[in-house]
Formats: C-alpha cells, structure tokens, sequence
C-alpha cells in the first residue's frame, strides 16, 4: 500500500502516516495510491496479509507486511471505528525496519478487539505507524507520527441469528444450549447464574431466577432464595446437561467418554470430556455417565463427577468435544455455543455481552492442549469460597462456645464452664452375659445414663423443634432469638470394663469417651445397639450420643416435606449446623472437668466415689449417617483430634440414587418432580445447601488446612465393600479429597466387577504398618465375599457394587454396610486402638485384603 504525503511543509512538520486497511468483515484492503492527497510518497508502505474477518479471529492476530524507504524503528498501533468511537484492537509493537526490505508483522489481538471485530455494524480499521529513522544523504534522525489518515468502510454484516438460537428468555437461561421450560438452566452449574458481587471471596453471587428452576407437580418452582447466598457452585455436585443423541450406553461407547471403570481417562489427550482448572489449565479427575435411572433416551442427562472434590474459590471450564451418537456420528455443536466458537457475528447485546468471557475461555482451552474448533460446547463456573460455605456454622459455633466462656476455641485450652444438663434416667444393668456373636465378650453395659442438656438455639423455631431454619441478618448471617434454647437429649453407655471387683461393682476406672453418630434418621438411642456396646466393653471406651438435628427420626416429616417441594430443603442443612453446635456442647460435658460443672462430676458416672470419665480425652466414631455427618463435625470440631468414619461418604447428590435407603424417599420425591430430565439437576442445585451441613463442604479441611479455630484431625475411615447403602464411590471420593490414602491389597482382583480395570485409580497408597503411616489417617476396606449359599438355603456375602448411579437390588446378597461392623471382632479392635492418646492406625488383615464377617478369601 502507498501514498504521498500532502506537501514537504507537512513533511517537515509532522511526516505522518496513517494506512487504512477494511474492517476486517468483508475482507482487508489496501489504501489507494495517492488516497492523502499528495505528490510525493511515503516513507511506508503497508499491505495486509490477513484477507478475512474469520481467519483474523481464528488466529488472533493481524498480519501486515510492512516495507520502509528508511531504515528505523517504529510502533505499529491498530485500532477500529464502531459506533462513533475508536478503540485499540491490538497489542502494540514496536519494530526495526531496514531500508527496502519487507518485513512481516503480527499484531495480536486483545480481548476487546475480537469482540468488536466480530460485532455487527461498519467498523473501520486504522493502522498508524510512528518512528524514527535516518533518511538517506542526511545526518539528521527525524520522527514521524500517524496522522488521522483515510479510512476505509467495511462492508455491513447479516446479523440474522442462526437457526436454532433462542434468546427468549436468555435474562434467566443459558442460550448456548437449547433448553425449554424448567429445564433451561442446564448446563449446570454454570457462571452464567451469577452477578458481580465484590463483597464476596470470589467476587460473585449465585443469581438463580424463581422462573428458571424446576417446578414440582402442583406448579410451584423451586425457590433459590437459599441458594442465591453462595459466592459459587458445589465443589463435589455432579454437572449436568443435556446431550441431545449422546443419550444411550452405545452413543457414550462410541463417544469414548471418561467412565468411572478407567478415571486415568480424564488426562487422555483426546478425551472427549475435560475440566481444566483456570488457576493452572490442569485437567481434573472427573468421570462421566448418563443417568441410569431415566426411563428413556430424550430423558437422559450426561452426569460429569469430579473424582476428587473441585478447590474452593477456583473456576473450572468444561469442555465438550467429539460427541458421537450411537451409530458413531460427530454431532453438531448447539447453534447457541457456535457464536462463540465459530466467531458468529451479532447485534445482541446479550450476545456480544460475553463474548470477550468466550475468548478468555478459548485461549484457557488453548493453553490445555484444546483447540476452539472441534468443541461441541465449553463453559466456566466458579466454586464457593470456603468462608461462604463455612461462616454460618462457624459463627453459630463460636457464638454457642462465646456463651460457655470460651472466645477461643481449637487453641487446646476449654476455658469456660460445660453446659447446664440434667440427668433424666440411670439405667443399672446385671452382672454380665455372654456375647451371643462371639460367645467370649460381655455385651451388656454397667451403667446407661441419660439426660437432657441446654443448647442456644439458632433456628427459627422456639426450642429448635423439627422444621425449622436460620433466620439471616443483614450479614446473610444466622440470628439466634434472644433466649432461645434446644433442650437436647444425650445418653451414654458406661461398660463393664470402666469398673472392677464383683457384681455388684463398688470401684471405678476412668475410660476414654468417644462421641457416637447414628444413622439415616434414627436417634441418640442408636448407641445401645449391641455393635456399639461391644467397643465399649471389649476396649473400654465410654460412648455418648446425642441426635443430629435436621437428619433424626423427629425430622422425617419436615423431609417429606421437603421433597414434596424442595424450597423447603433448607430446613435439613440448616438443622444440621445446629446438630453440629448439640454435639460440640456434649463434647464439653464430656472434656470439662468436675471443677467445670462436666459429667465426670456427676454421681451417674461414679462408682465407689470415683468417676468413670477421663475428662482429657475425647473421640467421634460414627456409622452410616453418622459417619457422613460425623466428617462435617469434625472438620468444626475444636475439642478432639481424632474421628473414625465408619462406611461414610459424600455428597448425598452423588450418593442418593446409588442408596437402597432412597427407595422410600424417591417414592415421594419423583411423583413430586415427575419430570426425569430435571431431577439429576435438581439433586446438583440442593447439593449447595446440603454442602453447609455434610461433609462435601468441609472435606478440604477435615484434616490438613484445619479451619479458623480448629485443630487439625487425624480420620481412619472404614469402608464396606458393595455396600448397599452407602456407595462406594462416594466414600472413595471423600477419601481422595481429606488424603486419607488406603490400606493395600484393598480387594481380591475377582471381586471387581467386569471392565472395572482401575477401582482405586488416584488413591494413595498407605504406607507398612507400624511405620510412620500409624501416626495419619487412612482407609481400610472390608470385604463380606463374593455372594453365594450358606449351606442351609441361605445367602452370605454380596456382589460388586453397580457401575452406574442406581442402587444394589434384592437381588445382590447381603448387604455388608452393619454385617461388617457387627461380626468383624478385627475392626472394632482397629477403631479401638485409633480412638486413643497417641492412638496407632493398625493392620489387622496381614497380607491380604481384609475380610470380614466369616469369610476368610477365594
């Protein structure tokens, strides 16, 4: 491209050049020879090596060939004209020029330069040049700068929306997938339901509009009040969409997606489905599936898993790629997303809104070995802040511990008093009998104690009946009503091994004191079954429990309620952070001192004038939902160091539908929500909420990275293999995420199901027992056998767990979630020999798996 400047008085003066090129929307042209106006040329000339609008966004960049009659350095600037206004497109460059040679020039474009070259409309393009060089037969260095130059007028653009691309309702719904209805927020989660928020660790808050959620049978849609109080989404929740064709096991076959049977599938290079972290562009470990539980294909939501909880406050883009149908056909990416991959020019502003966020996606993508042109679909979302998942429960905490005199909690010290209680029941047992499971231990306590203590209450409700839920300040806090108390309810088992001498007893030893957490919504009763009785008694250990508010047998009808409209699912996690501050109170009735008003003052817990409690030490073991449960509490437990976690897991969105246990429940949530393409969404949009009161919410920091005011925790959790209740997978994956590493050889290679070639993939290694892996946290895994006939008509041991999200049948044996517990002597020893000052992670099984319940390996 030439031209001439327009007199030697304005050479002298300015020695401008301004070389217009098209707006790169029909195409780039050259500036006309003569176009300033003037006689002589000059010092450069420029020609536009990109030549389509598409081809420029593709790569990013302008390309120019620039050659100069001087030799001398000069900056290169590019800017565009839309709307009235210029704004730089590019990056600057400064370059060295040699006199008559031609130099190749790349100009990158920024963020907001594809944006406006993509937009709609005429749009100019500038390319201004200013320098310094030497002109020939002169000494004299001089310096030009670009003046306003010509410009040249784009051709306009279509600007018609593709076929297929909806922005009805795109104020509350995702346009880059095709939706209808209550099932417009997919994919879900996804950043799109978020508004700036910089009051927040992440810089956001969820923004769920009331008629974009699902609704249930009478019309009602789910309300997301509780929800829009997250700075972001779940870091365990499954993600959900819809893959209109890759809806069958043969299309996800074909498709190759990562499966739960091979998770090292997620590092793939060509894997079809990737999360990728934005802080670093590293792949997660995830796995995929499609929901087993939908009744037919156009039902059928593609689940994405992580195999290790997401980091808090991190933002994740998912990636789509190579989607095949059965018949092992690519399929066409949704016309919404291929704005945006493909560089679609609009004139919505809803549209072209995003479009900047779009790119910023493709170049993370980019840098993770994954190209823009083969996506099916990408997007980001961004996960919760540990402060906005933890300070409710936190500042309940502390409040209730601030009332006992302690303002500092998890430094070791229990200052203050314990809490007011009262002894309702002392249960005085007989001399001792025999165990009938084993015929060699007593199962029968001493003494049971029960009674009643005083808790400062948080929920709306007087006395923290069932039902009730957080009242919020203006912080988006709980405000406790002044005055407010739950009169919760305690018992404890006092064993045979806490007293000495003949029936009956007149002398005392002190045993260490272990908190207990029951099951699906049972209660405190729980620990006078006879599995908890023989710890105690085989081990001398003292066990106490109280109920979890929210999850015990009181609360089921407020659940029921709850799945018949699930704007009313707050009451469970709610309930929980106050069953949380019950057990932490029980915690300090057992720890204080008599001096302090604790339990080892009381006459109950005396024999011969001595106290049976030994107030310096303090454990949790749970079972069930007391071991999910129990994962939550100690992650805000101060007052103990040590949890074992017996068959426990998390997140219930990941867990329900592999649960024989939800059976019952589905029975009243499915007719509620009869819709079964929205039901794994509204499992991943409740799993926010439940993330406050389970473990998924706390598990980065149950043990390491403890949170504010609390210690770090040593956690041994016991997993039964094929267990009906409490799958697996949920247990491996909260493993995973606390780095609790497991106990090898962990199964028999027979005892896997078919195709299942890595079952313990990512999951460390503990390290020989004794040696220094006693003195961490581990996870052992107990096998019942292979199902099969007792002998007399009976059924022993039990299948492999399913490889999809649906629970065990009838048909799968015996279920090992208590059967383990129950009549493995071995793991009561183990949790025994953990639940103790400088207790010891020992290895009961020798070389092999560890067996249990009467089998003893193939």
């Amino acid at each position: 491209m030439t031209g001439e400047l327009e007199s030697p008085a304005r050479h002298l003066r300015r020695l401008a050049l301004s070389v217009c090129v098209l707006a790169l929307i029909a195409g780039i042209g050259a500036l006309p020879a003569g176009a300033a106006g003037g006689k002589k040329r000059h010092p450069f000339a420029v020609n536009v090596q990109s030549k389509n609008q598409a081809g420029v966004l593709r790569s990013s960049t302008i390309r120019l060939a620039v050659r100069s009659r001087h030799s001398g350095t000069a900056r290169i600037v590019t800017t565009a004209k839309q709307r009235g206004k210029w704004a730089a497109i590019a990056r600057p460059r400064t370059v060295r020029l040699r006199r008559g040679a031609k130099r190749l020039i790349a100009l990158r474009l920024t963020g907001a330069g594809s944006s406006r070259l993509t937009s709609c409309g005429t749009t100019f393009l500038r390319v201004r040049i200013a320098g310094r060089w030497r002109i020939r037969g002169t000494r004299r260095v001089r310096r030009t700068r670009g003046g306003d130059g010509q410009v040249l007028r784009a051709n306009s653009q279509r600007c018609n929306l593709p076929a297929g691309v909806d922005l009805t309702n795109a104020n509350r719904c995702d346009f880059i997938a095709p939706s209808k209805g209550s099932e417009c927020l997919m994919p879900f989660p996804d950043d799109y339901y978020t508004k700036s928020d910089p009051s927040t660790d992440t810089g956001l808050r969820v923004d769920l509009k009331l008629d974009s959620t699902p609704e249930n049978v009478g019309g009602t849609h789910v309300n997301p009040t509780d929800m829009n109080r997250s700075d972001g989404f779940s870091p365990g929740a499954p993600i959900v969409l819809r893959v209109p064709g890759m809806d069958t096991p043969a299309a996800f076959a074909q498709t190759g997606a990562v499966p739960i049977t091979k998770m090292s599938e997620s590092f793939a290079p060509n894997q079809p489905i990737v999360v990728i972290d934005t802080a670093n562009n590293e792949r997660q470990l995830i796995w995929s599936e499609l929901d087993a539980n939908a009744t037919t294909p156009g039902a059928t939501d593609l689940l994405i898993h992580p195999g290790k909880n997401l980091l808090e406050g991190h933002r994740y883009i998912v990636a789509l790629r190579g989607m095949k149908n059965a018949s092992g056909a690519v399929l066409s990416a949704p016309p919404g997303f291929r704005l945006y991959r493909d560089s679609i020019p609009t004139d919505k502003p809803v549209v072209e809104n995003r479009r900047t966020h779009f790119n910023n996606i493709f170049r993370h993508l980019q840098n993770a070995g994954i190209g823009r042109g083969g996506l099916y679909m990408a997007w980001d979302f961004t996960v919760a802040s540990e402060r906005n998942i933890s300070e409710a429960m936190l500042k309940i905490r502390n409040d209730a511990l601030a009332q006992l005199g302690d303002t500092t909690p998890g430094d070791g010290v229990l200052d203050g008093v314990a809490p007011s209680y009262t002894i309702t029941d002392v249960k005085t047992v007989g001399a001792p009998t025999p165990n009938d499971l084993t015929g060699s231990h007593a199962v029968e306590n001493v003494r049971e104690v029960t009674g009643t203590y005083q808790v400062p209450c948080y929920l709306d409700n007087a006395g923290c009946v069932p039902g009730g839920k957080f009242t919020l300040g203006s912080d988006g806090l709980p405000v406790r009503t002044p005055g407010n108390f739950q009169t919760a309810r305690f018992t404890c088992n006092i064993p045979q091994s806490a007293v000495s001498g003949a029936y009956p007893y007149t002398a005392a030893m002190q045993d260490r004191t272990s908190m207990y957490g029951h099951g699906l919504f049972g209660d405190y009763t729980e620990v006078h079954t006879t599995n908890v009785r023989q710890l105690g008694n085989d081990h001398d250990v003292i066990t106490c429990a109280t109920d979890f508010t929210g999850m015990m047998e009181d609360d089921v009808p407020s659940a029921g309620l709850a799945l018949l409209d699930l704007s009313k699912f707050s009451v469970i996690p709610d309930g929980l952070q106050q069953g949380f501050v019950n057990f932490i109170y029980l915690g300090r009735m057992l720890k204080d001192t008599a001096a302090q008003g604790g339990l080892a003052g009381d006459a109950a817990f005396k024999f011969g004038g001595t106290s049976v409690i030994d107030p310096g030490d303090l454990y949790y073991y749970g079972n069930s939902q007391g071991g999910i449960a129990g994962g939550a509490l100690t992650a805000v437990e101060p007052d103990l160091t040590r949890t074992v976690l017996y068959v426990p897991g998390m997140n219930y969105s990941l867990l329900l539908t592999r649960s024989t246990d939800f059976d019952d429940y589905s029975a009243v949530l499915y007719p509620s929500y009869p819709n079964e393409r929205v039901r794994p969404l509204l499992l991943s949009m409740i799993q926010m909420e439940w993330d406050r009161g389970e473990p998924d919410g706390y598990a980065q920091h149950m043990t390491t990275d403890p949170l504010p005011g609390t210690p770090p925790h040593k956690v041994l959790i016991e997993m039964a293999y094929g267990d009906h209740q409490v799958a697996n997978v949920a247990t491996q994956v909260e493993a995973r995420t606390i780095g609790a590493p497991l106990r090898q050889p962990a199964l028999d290679l027979n005892r896997l199901p078919s195709g299942f070639d890595e079952p313990f993939y990512a999951q460390n290694t503990l390290g020989a027992l004794p040696g220094p892996a006693e003195d961490g946290s581990g996870m052992f895994i107990w096998d019942i056998g292979p199902k099969r006939d007792d002998g007399s008509g009976g059924t022993l041991g039990t299948d492999p767990p399913p490889i999809n999200n649906t629970s065990p049948n009838n048909t799968f044996g015996v279920d090992p979630h208590d059967t383990v517990i129950r009549q493995t002597p071995a793991v009561r020893t183990q949790i025994a020999d953990f639940l103790k000052v400088n207790g010891k992670i020992t290895d009961p099984c020798g070389p092999k798996p560890c067996y249990a319940a009467g089998w003893t390996g193939p």
